[in-house]
C-alpha cells in the first residue's frame, strides 16, 4: 500500500510538471508537431506579412500562439514574442525579395535553460503553432527608427541574457526570456541607451507586467524537474512581461503605435 501511495505522488507530481511546462512552452525554434497544412501555414504567414507591409511597419513586434489557449495561465494570450524587420531576402535560387525577417530569442531543443538569438522567417515562425492567429504592435515611425538603429548594432546582443526562463522576471538580471528580451530592446530603443540599470530602472517605473496565474505547487515542482521554470528571480508572487503588456504600454507611451490581431481567412 505504501508503494501505491509514492507511485501515486510520484505520478500527481509529474502531472504537475507537464502541465506547469504546457502552459508556456512555445519559445522554441521548432516549436512542436505540425498542425496545418504547409500551405495554410504558407498563406496565413504571408497574410501577417502583408498585414504589416500595409501598415507601413520597417520595425514590428510580432507574437504568436504556441499552446492551445485552454493550456495558457489566465491574461496570457501569446507565447513567443519577436521582432519582424522589413528587409531583403535572398532566395534558395539567389533571388533578392522584400520580406520581413524575424529576430528571435530562442530557448535551446537540447538545453532549454539556455537561448540563443535567431533570425528566421514568417513560415518558420508560425510553422508549428496550434493556432493560427498573430499578435502585432506596429511602434510609431519614430520608434521604429530607434528600434531599428538597437536591433543593427552591438547593442541587441548585449542586451541577451542566455539564461533562460520561461517566467522571467522582467525587473532582474538573474533571467530572460524572450519578451522581456523585446521589453530591453524597447527600453533601449526608447531611452536611447544600452546600460540595463538605466534600461531596469525605468521599466519598474513605467511597466506593468503580467502576473503568472498558476499554483505555486505547479511553479515549485516545475521548477524542481524543468530546467526552463525558475523562481528564484521572483521574491513575491511571479510576474512576467507578455505580448499583451507589451502592447499595453506602447499603446500608453508611444501614443500613435497600434495593436493588430491576424487571424486567417474564413475559409
Amino acid at each position: 500500500m505504501k508503494c501505491v501511495k509514492i507511485v501515486f505522488f510520484t505520478l500527481a507530481i509529474f502531472f504537475l510538471v507537464m502541465s506547469a511546462n504546457a502552459a508556456f512552452c512555445g519559445s522554441s525554434q521548432s516549436g512542436g508537431d505540425i498542425h496545418f497544412k504547409p500551405e495554410e501555414i504558407i498563406k496565413f504567414a504571408k497574410k501577417v506579412e502583408k498585414t504589416m507591409a500595409q501598415e507601413g511597419a520597417r520595425v514590428a513586434i510580432l507574437a504568436r500562439v504556441g499552446q492551445p489557449r485552454n493550456k495558457l495561465p489566465e491574461g496570457i494570450l501569446f507565447t513567443h514574442v519577436a521582432f519582424a524587420v522589413y528587409s531583403q531576402i535572398t532566395t534558395a535560387d539567389g533571388r533578392m525579395l522584400p520580406g520581413y525577417a524575424i529576430y528571435n530569442l530562442y530557448q535551446r531543443a537540447d538545453e532549454p535553460n539556455i537561448s540563443d538569438l535567431i533570425v528566421d522567417y514568417p513560415v518558420d515562425f508560425f510553422a508549428a503553432v496550434p493556432l493560427l492567429e498573430a499578435g502585432i504592435v506596429i511602434p510609431s515611425p519614430e520608434l521604429q527608427d530607434r528600434l531599428l538603429a538597437i536591433l543593427t548594432s552591438p547593442t541587441y546582443k548585449e542586451l541577451h541574457n542566455p539564461h533562460y526562463s520561461t517566467i522571467a522576471n522582467p525587473f532582474t538580471l538573474n533571467f530572460q526570456n524572450c519578451t522581456e528580451h523585446t521589453l530591453d530592446v524597447i527600453m533601449a530603443a526608447i531611452y536611447q541607451t544600452n546600460d540595463i540599470k538605466v534600461i531596469k530602472t525605468n521599466e519598474k517605473a513605467y511597466f506593468q507586467p503580467q502576473p503568472v496565474n498558476v499554483g505555486r505547487l505547479k511553479l515549485f515542482f516545475g521548477s524542481m524537474f524543468s530546467s526552463d521554470i525558475a523562481t528564484s528571480d521572483h521574491s513575491d508572487d511571479p510576474v512576467t512581461a507578455t505580448f499583451t503588456t507589451i502592447s499595453r504600454f506602447l499603446n500608453k507611451y508611444d501614443t500613435t503605435s497600434k495593436t493588430i490581431i491576424v487571424k486567417p481567412d474564413p475559409s
